[in-house]
């Protein structure tokens, strides 16, 4: 296995080949299709838009879709948003038969001044971009895109929810559709983007959910594309997370990555669909003025490092980025964590909080984590949303930053993260 030591210099290895590869099939922007060349096909509708009480999320969509063509011999084709239904494929279609896809997930929030806002939608642009350039997908211009959804929701506008905490969620995503067999480069990419209202992503909306931690089944490998958001990495997921729901009752599955024959020392990785962080409790003794020594309180807020294993959230990036601007009560650490560190803070009482962050959850606070024993440990701090501080008084981080993301979100706070497209 390999150790934590090695594991920098080993991802940068295996990642440097890829990334030559992909720099050389990339093609120019120039070459891209252009937002001011979509053409709309509007659906005529006989009624209003009514959105249902309860909001399922991803099962409810709207009533338009863009999609672009590529071909490798005439390039992109003209966009179109068009009635949203059913695409025609080849059975050959690359998709098909080798998961040649790749896809993004980012909202639409209706802010507090009427205005329909994205949250760093860049972000999300520039990281399908690598996607489809490990899978060798047409590329195209993120900027260009970024305003065809644009286009698209202004389309689709009466759809964006208007109760707290719902939004519009938005999915582009890319695929080979060649009709050909044969593991190769697709000569034929399709570029499309939905939309889906929703309220929470889980059930329980944002009370705590159950992890069961997985030390058998492994998310990704170094070396591998555990970084890109590609289908492979999410369709093996789909049997943990049911066995995980059935035997232990736990919404999603945390997987770890073994470092040797000792499951202890496995490193936490993510979930099937969260990044995820741990607040750990730091007692550190101080000197003072007189000789004296203080023990003090010294909170680390970690999430495991971006190693190419592990998906770059955006809302990971903006909650690394808001704690270290705006907690200096906290350390923030981008660390390994192993399995040992875990069990062995729980057990002192110096484990916190754990919760998750993604953009279909944005924070979901843990209350419980179930090992692969039965054993479960509970944390305290996380039992509710509501649990906004921590026994000690000290706030909570969960609740903390969640509260803050959705004030820049919804255009509470003014923030070049909150970018309206009306």
């Amino acid at each position: 296995m390999i150790p934590l030591s090695r594991w920098a210099g080993l991802t940068a290895t295996c990642l440097a080949p890829c990334a030559a590869a992909a720099a050389a099939y990339s093609t120019s922007a120039l070459r891209s299709f252009q937002a001011k060349d979509v053409t709309i096909k509007q659906k005529q509708r006989s009624t209003a838009v009514e959105l249902p009480e309860e909001l399922p999320f991803g099962k409810v969509f709207t009533d338009h879709m863009f999609m672009a063509k590529h071909s490798t011999s005439s390039g992109w084709d003209t966009p179109r948003i068009i009635p949203f239904g059913p695409i025609e494929l080849h059975p050959a279609a690359q998709v098909l038969h080798y998961g040649t896809t790749c896809f993004e997930g980012m909202k639409a929030y209706l802010g507090v001044d009427g205005r329909g806002r994205l949250f760093r939608p860049e972000m999300n642009m520039a990281r399908l971009q690598r996607s489809a350039q490990r899978l060798m997908l047409a590329d195209f211009d993120t900027k260009e895109l970024q305003q065809c959804i644009m286009e698209l929701l202004r389309v689709d506008r009466a759809w964006l929810p208007t109760r707290p905490g719902h939004s519009m969620y938005i999915r582009p995503f890319m695929f080979g559709s060649d009709g050909a067999l044969g593991v190769h480069r697709s000569n034929q990419s399709t570029l499309m983007v939905i939309l889906s209202p929703v309220g929470p992503y889980f059930k329980s909306g944002v009370d705590a959910v159950r992890l069961y931690l997985d030390i058998v089944n492994v998310r990704a490998w170094p070396g591998g594309a555990g970084q890109h958001k590609v289908g492979g990495n999410y369709a093996p997921t789909v049997q943990p997370q049911m066995s995980a729901m059935q035997q232990h009752n736990c919404s999603q599955v945390m997987y770890a990555l073994p470092q040797g024959p000792d499951p202890s020392q496995a490193v936490i990785s993510e979930c099937g669909a969260m990044n995820m962080f741990f607040v750990f409790n730091r007692l550190h003794q101080t000197r003072t003025s007189t000789g004296g020594i203080i023990t003090c309180d010294e909170y680390e807020v970690v999430t495991p490092p971006l190693d190419g294993t592990i998906l770059p959230g955006v809302t990971r990036d903006s909650i690394v980025q808001l704690l270290k601007e705006r907690r200096p009560d906290v350390l923030v650490s981008e660390r390994p964590v192993t399995v040992e560190e875990l069990y062995s803070a729980h057990q002192q009482g110096k484990l916190l909080e754990v919760f998750g962050s993604g953009t279909a959850c944005v924070v979901q606070p843990v209350g419980c984590i179930v090992t692969s024993e039965g054993k479960e440990l509970r944390l305290a701090a996380g039992e509710t949303e509501s649990s906004s501080r921590s026994d000690s008084g000290r706030p909570g981080v969960a609740g903390w930053v969640r509260q803050l993301l959705q004030d820049i979100q919804y255009g509470r706070e003014e923030h070049p993260w909150s970018v309206p497209f009306e």
